[in-house]
């Protein structure tokens, strides 16, 4: 069971990331401040949930939330930022967002750039300890999932329908056949690395 906040009667955001490790695609970021007595068994960090669930709680996680933001830091700004400072840039945009102001915010992981004035706690895998930092995650992810899927209709020939940008073998062999795209990230190695004892 995860807990509802760190601090009882406090105005907390979770934030959490989703993206760092794809080779192509945006890092997508969320923030949000749940109801304090909101309870929803099934709620988890992402990775740990079928798509079917993320995509359910997205719905009902939208709707019940006191206040929600997605913040997107497309593949050039990660280029020239590099890809932790990217994913701190992108929670920050989407705390900004927020319609309602947090009085502390609940950091997912153990690095974190603050550019906002609200004082913040990094907590590592957050997304499986507290609520706010689990909602986070399935917003980030689920939103990012589908902007991987409008790309992949324009670029289909990566698969970024089943491997949304991350570095499998056939989003490699792909890449070696035809080329990069403008949505990878050119500051990571794209090509995978041949043995030369393979």
């Amino acid at each position: 069971m995860l807990a509802p906040c760190l601090i009882n009667g406090r105005r907390e955001a979770g934030c959490d990331e989703a993206g760092r490790g794809p080779l192509a695609g945006p890092v997508v970021a969320a923030a949000v401040i749940l109801p304090p007595h909101y309870n929803n068994p099934l709620l988890n960090d992402s990775k740990q949930l079928s798509e079917r669930q993320r995509n359910l709680l997205r719905t009902e996680i939208e709707r019940e939330a006191l206040a929600w933001a997605v913040a997107v830091v497309e593949p050039e700004e990660i280029d020239r930022l590099n890809i932790l400072h990217a994913s701190t840039h992108a929670m920050c945009m989407a705390v900004k967002q927020l319609s309602l102001q947090p009085e502390f915010l609940l950091i997912d992981g153990n690095r974190f750039y603050n550019e906002t004035d609200i004082p913040y706690q990094c907590i590592v895998k957050g997304d499986a300890l507290y609520m706010p930092i689990a909602a986070a995650s399935i917003l980030a992810k689920t939103h990012r999932d589908q902007i991987m899927l409008q790309l992949h209709r324009q670029y289909p020939l990566y698969g970024w329908d089943r491997n949304k940008g991350y570095p499998t073998a056939q989003h490699y062999q792909a890449i070696e056949q035809y080329g990069p795209t403008p949505c990878h990230r050119h500051s990571f190695t794209l090509y995978k690395q041949h043995s030369l004892f393979e």
